[in-house]
């Protein structure tokens, strides 16, 4: 059996439950696969109406203490107890799993399924998402530089007991070698997808007079949470006050109601928060003249958005504001479909803004289509889904023949 160990899944409609989804229906074509993940929080004030996905693998919710609200505390909370769940579930099942994928909280999460697959010499493949404890030790540098050292030796377990590791970023694979002292050849680069043909074939269903109608928009999608920068997009568009044009801020998250009463202070612009329904991403995107990239400083070199595929796949050029070395960065100059201002930095965004509004919209169409060419060979969900079905059918194969040995 392969055990998929996901903290976050469908419905929640966050890119790491698709993409455990994506890989749990793809290994149940050829393997006996099981998926356990905590009940569903992502993104906090989402509607998470019952849904019946159809899947072809047992899907098992385990009892677990959730905190969906950003709390760094309630998040270490979060993970410790999801671990030790998921722990449990290792002991009781162990002699059926023949290899684990793991996607979960760090650290905690990922340290106790590690400990119990080393018990029982299960393999594990490990999906880095984000660099713990530095992401952690940013938030709150005080308690940060004192727990640090503890929590680094904790991850530097993990990652060094794990048979293989995938990393989102090329930046990430290359720190995790050097701080973590892991072998190359352990470390494999693996670009989040987003299902291209999602973007692509309901492209065709959108009326594209209803543009026409509209205002010029600049639209933020995603979780509206710390790390997101949305306050840098309310303050910057609130100060250069454009005529027939508005701000979009769609999707939920912890910080939307503090973001909502930031913008209803700004009343001679239009700002606008829009809920997103499930499976209407794409609709929602095409709306949209500018997406709008906005990190705090310090957050884009450790992983790399989830959104940023999306928004490539949508065609729709990028405005970013975020750290300009990060990997992030490095695409969207390297794919021609978007322009970059450095972090927090509102009066260079609001200038930027004001330069993007006064271009042409076929120069817009052009690098929007620049960025789908990019996101088709880079993050599409048909490559590189298959290139981790391969990690880990390999890892099945060779621990397989080393037991035979």
């Amino acid at each position: 059996m392969v055990l998929i160990v996901s903290a976050v899944f469908p419905p929640e409609p966050v890119v790491s439950a698709k993409l455990s989804f994506d890989l749990a229906s793809e290994l149940s074509l050829t393997h006996e696969v099981t998926v356990i993940s905590p009940r569903p929080t992502r993104p906090y004030g989402f509607d998470f109406k019952s849904t019946d996905l159809k899947h072809t693998f047992r899907h098992e919710i385990l009892e677990s203490y959730t905190c969906a609200q950003s709390n760094n505390f309630g998040r270490l909370r979060e993970s410790y107890s999801f671990g030790r769940a998921a722990s449990r579930y290792i002991i009781e099942n162990h002699e059926r799993i023949h290899v684990i994928y793991l996607n979960t909280w760090p650290l905690f999460a990922q340290f106790y399924v590690i400990r119990k697959a080393k018990d029982y010499n299960i393999p594990v493949v490990v999906h880095v998402q984000d660099i713990y404890p530095e992401s952690l030790t940013k938030k709150i540098p005080l308690w940060g530089s004192i727990i640090k050292g503890s929590l680094l030796q904790m991850d530097k377990y993990v990652l060094n007991y794990s048979t293989a590791i995938v990393a989102i970023s090329e930046n990430m694979g290359a720190y995790l070698i050097k701080t973590r002292g892991l072998n190359n050849s352990k470390v494999s680069i693996i670009p989040n997808w987003q299902n291209e043909a999602l973007f692509i074939r309901q492209e065709g269903e959108f009326d594209p007079s209803r543009r026409n109608s509209e205002p010029f928009t600049f639209m933020y999608f995603g979780n509206i949470g710390p790390v997101a920068g949305v306050g840098l997009l309310i303050k910057a568009f609130s100060n250069i006050c454009l005529e027939n044009c508005r701000l979009v801020i769609a999707g939920s998250g912890s910080m939307k109601a503090f973001a909502i009463k930031k913008a209803q202070k700004n009343h001679e612009v239009r700002i606008e928060f829009w809920d997103v329904p499930e499976g209407k991403e794409a609709e929602v995107q095409s709306m949209a003249d500018v997406l709008l990239l906005p990190l705090k400083k310090g957050n884009s070199f450790s992983s790399v958005p989830s959104k940023l595929p999306a928004y490539m796949f949508s065609a729709k050029p990028i405005l970013a504001s975020l750290d300009l070395g990060s990997d992030t960065a490095r695409v969207i100059t390297n794919s021609g479909c978007g322009w970059l201002v450095k972090p927090e930095h509102e009066e260079e965004l609001g200038s930027m803004m004001k330069l993007v509004f006064s271009l042409d919209k076929q120069k817009l169409k052009e690098m929007g289509i620049k960025g789908r060419i990019y996101a088709l060979e880079n993050f599409s969900k048909q490559k590189n889904l298959q290139r981790l079905v391969q990690i880990i059918s390999q890892t099945i194969s060779v621990c397989h023949a080393e037991k035979e040995n």
